[in-house]
């Protein structure tokens, strides 16, 4: 019997992940990889991960090539497409999943400051990271872009008007791109999780993540890597190619709260 052909297949493609070093990123690049993806990743500030996720490539015979990039900062983009080139090709998929969290604030509190670096890595650097390779992708007529938005762009939430507003600004321009993108066989979509166990999401208080598992109907938070297969989804051939602009929401139930 012949073995049935998966639609999730990346086999040839070749993906590249910012803020791939650890969490939900590195959980897609992994699976990416294991889909049969050439994978490449960007972190900012995170060698150590981004060293570690190498390792556990290397010991499953995989390669990952990885680069230091902040995705707010313009030059820092344009060499990272550069170097892109060199170590994997031209990337048929692009996950934009680079970024930062903060402490819970009252609205009135935020610094410009804090405001500005908030939206400059959660919206800023998808816009800047997206247009490196978005024309290229329109002139192959192939490609498929993931972005990492949160289901906090559909809920608000005290203390976080920055990082509410980046990630709704993301699924804006998810659905806006989508447009542009669809008519060259490029698919932009995004990804709306709950609360999932990583960094960002452990940076807060005892008695606040206390509080949002309690308020979950699973009753948990959720693993990276059951966000990753929805990445897989939407970045395969197949699989993805009738999702246009579309905001997939692995949430645990949270948007029902």
């Amino acid at each position: 019997m012949n073995a049935i052909a998966t639609p999730f297949s990346l086999k040839g493609r070749n993906a590249l992940i910012t803020g791939g070093s650890r969490g939900i990123g590195a959980a897609i690049a992994s699976l990416f990889a294991d889909a049969g993806a050439n994978v490449a990743i960007c972190h900012f500030g995170d060698a150590s991960g981004a060293q570690a996720l190498e390792q556990q490539f290397n010991a499953r015979s995989l390669r990952l090539a990885a680069m230091e990039c902040d995705v707010a900062d313009e030059a820092q983009v344009s060499a990272l497409a550069e170097w892109t080139r060199d170590a994997i090709g031209e990337p048929d998929i692009l996950v934009n999943c680079a970024g930062i969290g903060g402490k819970d604030k009252p609205f009135g509190e935020v610094s410009v400051a804090e405001w500005d670096r908030m939206l400059g890595v959660n919206l800023r650097g998808v816009f800047l990271v997206t247009r490196a390779y978005f024309p290229g992708m329109l002139q192959r007529r192939y490609g498929r872009i993931v972005n990492i938005a949160s289901q906090l762009a559909y809920k608000g939430a005290p203390g976080l008007a920055a990082y509410v507003a980046a990630k709704a600004g993301v699924v804006g321009l998810t659905r806006a791109l989508s447009y542009e993108g669809a008519a060259h066989n490029v698919m932009v979509n995004s990804i709306a999780p709950g609360p999932v166990e990583t960094p960002l999401l452990m940076g807060h208080s005892d008695a606040w993540l206390a509080m949002k598992k309690g308020q979950l109907p699973v009753e948990r938070f959720g693993q990276p890597d059951e966000i990753a297969p929805t990445a897989l989804l939407l970045a395969s051939e197949k699989g993805g190619a009738f999702y246009c602009g579309q905001t997939l929401s692995p949430n645990g139930g949270d948007v029902m709260v």
